[in-house]
Formats: C-alpha cells, structure tokens, sequence
C-alpha cells in the first residue's frame, strides 16, 4: 500500500466529486499526469487539487509529462539533449527560479516554442537545472 496520503495533514479529506473522477480514469490505482490535468480542467479547479486528492487517496501519479517521474521499469526517463536551442537556452534562465526552473514555466516556454514539453526537461538535462514545483505536487 501507498502512503501518499502521509504528505498532507492527518485530518484532510479527499474530495467526493474529485476522488469519483480519479478513480473513474484511474487504472490499477495510479493516474497519469495529462489525465490529471484533464479532471482538472473538467472540473474547474487546480492541477494541485487534483494532485493531493491522488494522494489523500493513496493512488500513483504516472507518466510526467516532462518525463520526470513515473515511467517503468525506470521512474524517469528523460535524457540530456545532445544540443540546446539557444532561444530555448535563452529562455530557461529567464525562467529560472533560485536556479531552478518551476514545471509550470517548463510548460510556458514549451508552448511558446511550440515543442513537446519533454524538449525542454531535457533541455534542463544538458544544462544541469533541476524542475521543480510540480503543478500537481509530485515534486
């Protein structure tokens, strides 16, 4: 058994309309990230709440949409790009938050270059920047 709900505060509870939409898109027990968005937009609340009732409920976030966590038989599967596009470059220490780039500004330079999101978590590969922040609260 999962303990994702021991993140948050003993006496939290999920939400009922929440949890049925995860449960009902759930597949043994875990939940991708863009399904997560997609209740979330539904719904008309944050990716964040959609996160923690994921965990109040002690199911599994899978599938990053920047590659970075829940992927078997590795947990990550993001790799350095060989060569960084030096707007992309540019734009990701713009970005940069106490040398950090938030998921949340990854998403915003991937849809202002128009490339996959994973371009630019690789991108951070290359560069030695770490993503935090996660708009659902994974990391």
């Amino acid at each position: 058994m999962n303990n994702y709900s021991n993140k948050h505060n003993a006496d939290e509870k999920s939400n009922p309309l929440i949890k049925e939409k995860i449960i009902g898109h759930a597949v043994k027990n875990e939940l991708p990230c863009a399904v997560a968005f997609k209740i979330a937009k539904e719904l008309g609340v944050l990716a964040i709440e959609i996160g923690k009732n994921v965990d109040l409920i002690d199911f599994r976030l899978t599938k990053c949409q920047l590659g970075l966590f829940g992927y078997m038989p590795k947990k990550k599967i993001i790799k350095p790009q060989s060569t960084v596009d030096p707007e992309i470059k540019t734009a990701i220490k713009k970005a940069l938050v106490d040398k950090r780039l938030t998921c949340e500004n990854a998403w915003s330079i991937a849809e202002s270059y128009d490339v996959h999101k994973m371009t630019i978590s690789a991108a951070c590969e290359s560069m030695g920047i770490k993503i935090n922040k996660c708009q659902l609260g994974a990391f």
